[in-house]
């Protein structure tokens, strides 16, 4: 009996290792098969994306020497450096989109999905950018209208953004300040909002007021005015200089002065002229009147 059951246990224990070996030989042939499987698929992705490389390094370049061929076109059609810089980007943009669309294909996208999908998204996506085509539509309006060119000046009314304008893109314009700071602003807020061209025009009228006191010598201090801007090398000989009361204060007579510069010569005619006036008005003993205030100290 006691044979037996040895027997038996021994049957059984070579049963189950009958049995787990099976199953490794099993699992091994599932998975060596599975990965099999998995080779080519690894291998033709890998494929994509290697193709996917190359067609993006050969059409950057492609796309780089398309804006090349289009910027000469303009040069040569002396179109306007805003035109120039918008149209540029335009292209860029545009030819980028065909690019990745192109990409895309490579794994099994197809230009009908693509299509499809941007048309039944079109109107979350319209919402979704709808400042940056109210931004496209101000840039094309800037470019029609021409209120502004690359290299004027402007003053932004409803923010008081200022300075001049280096770059009109198809969202945003650049301004460059006087001290070499960069403003960006969205093309829509320029296009539905007021500016000032400072340096539209090539002659600028220069207006300055001076305050004299009312026992000042007032015909003196007008032919002083009237000398120093004569005398303004920078002055536009050709139009007339006004010297007038402008108004009576309550503490001052104003006197008024307006003559014509250049509009790049506007600044530094203005420096030096009001340097000129504050010093022959004192040396011919013409007093400015300034705000005073008088305290009194009442004691106990």
């Amino acid at each position: 009996m006691e044979g037996m059951e040895g027997i038996e246990v021994s049957t059984e224990a070579m049963t189950l290792e009958n049995a787990v070996e099976l199953v490794r030989e099993t699992d091994s042939g599932v998975i060596s098969d599975w990965l099999k499987g998995l080779l080519p698929w690894f291998l033709n992705f890998g494929f994509q994306i290697l193709l996917a490389v190359v067609v993006y390094a050969v059409g950057a370049r492609i796309i780089k020497l398309v804006r090349s061929m289009v910027r000469r076109w303009m040069e040569r059609a002396d179109a306007d450096i805003g035109v120039k810089q918008f149209i540029d980007s335009l292209v860029k943009y545009f030819l980028y989109f065909i690019l990745v669309v192109i990409i895309l294909t490579f794994f099994g996208v197809t230009t009908a999905s693509v299509v499809a999908v941007l048309g039944s998204a079109g109107l979350a996506l319209g919402l979704a950018v709808q400042g940056t085509l109210s931004n496209f539509a101000g840039g094309v309006l800037i470019l029609l209208l021409k209120p502004f060119h690359v290299g004027d000046y402007i003053i932004e009314d409803t923010h008081g953004n200022e300075g001049t304008v280096t770059e009109i893109t198809i969202f945003y314009t650049k301004l460059s300040t006087g001290d070499n700071k960069i403003i960006v602003i969205p093309n829509g807020s320029l296009a539905n909002s007021s500016l000032t061209n400072v340096t539209h025009s090539k002659k600028r009228r220069m207006d300055l007021e001076v305050g004299i006191s009312y026992d000042s010598d007032l015909k003196k201090a007008k032919d002083i005015l009237y000398r120093l801007a004569d005398e303004e090398r920078d002055r536009l000989k050709s139009e007339e200089i006004l010297v007038f009361v402008s108004e009576l204060a309550a503490s001052e007579v104003k006197i008024g002065l307006r003559f014509w510069v250049k509009t790049e010569d506007y600044w530094n005619v203005r420096w030096r002229l009001l340097e000129s006036i504050k010093l022959s008005l004192d040396e011919a003993e013409i007093e400015i009147p300034y705000q005073k205030l008088d305290v009194q100290v009442k004691g106990q």
